[in-house]
């Protein structure tokens, strides 16, 4: 009943994660904060569907197809399609037009529609084709490195790259990370020092608006259905 998530990680640096969901007896979902846009596709009663995703600023309730089965494929942080600007997919998505069982159309042209093995040689080729681009200046930064830029300058790129501010995309990722650990059984006060929380309270906080739980409802598996994989194990 309700979600199935499996997701793993990726080789390539052009993406973070790929995973797969079906639903089954499940309308609705609690939809969580994430800081990436990306690929999703799926099918439902025989038809097949396709779109972009973008980048979640806060928790909210969402619809969810019964019955369907997903694949998806999430980009690196910094890493978006040419033709759409992230900070226009903030909170919301678009559906891509005359997807089919066998292929799906993007920037123009037609692509084959990916199996969850098949993300990386279908990114790749976008990527040869100019329409999956990424900001090095981004990558540079998220990797611990100085740019020999402003702080301003850094930030305006993080907003047009990522459609959300730096600090934004930390609290974020955090409040994700503190949700698998807490539903792997780890104490409150174990993720509070491990994340540099200043209290459980401010943890508290942050998950009710990113994650849409309570450290209760995680640790016992409660709430319903939820848009994030708690329990994500990632391999390459």
């Amino acid at each position: 009943m309700g979600l199935r998530f499996k997701t793993r990680g990726s080789d390539s640096a052009w993406i973070d994660t790929v995973w797969t969901c079906t639903s089954e007896q499940v309308t609705a979902m609690t939809s969580v904060a994430g800081v990436r846009c990306g690929l999703v596709f799926w099918e439902q009663a025989g038809r097949a569907y396709a779109g972009i995703t973008g980048p979640e600023s806060r928790t909210g309730t969402a619809p969810v197809p019964e019955g369907a089965t997903f694949t998806g494929i999430e980009f690196a942080v910094g890493t978006s399609l040419r033709a759409v600007p992230t900070p226009a997919l903030v909170d919301g998505g678009i559906e891509l037009p005359g997807t089919t069982r066998r292929t799906f159309r993007l920037d123009g042209t037609r692509w084959d529609r990916p199996g969850p093995d098949d993300a990386e040689a279908l990114v790749e080729r976008l990527v040869r084709a100019g329409i999956v681009v990424r900001d090095m200046l981004l990558v540079e930064v998220l990797r611990g490195h100085r740019p020999a830029v402003s702080g301003r300058t850094v930030e305006r790129r993080f907003r047009a790259a990522t459609g959300l501010t730096q600090g934004t995309v930390r609290q974020i990722e955090r409040a994700r990370t503190a949700a698998q650990l807490l539903a792997a059984g780890d104490p409150a006060t174990d993720v509070v020092a491990k994340l540099d929380y200043c209290d459980e309270p401010h943890l508290a906080r942050a998950l009710r608006s990113y994650v849409g739980r309570t450290v209760r409802q995680l640790r016992e598996g409660a709430g319903g259905a939820i848009a994030l994989d708690l329990d994500q194990r990632l391999t390459s």
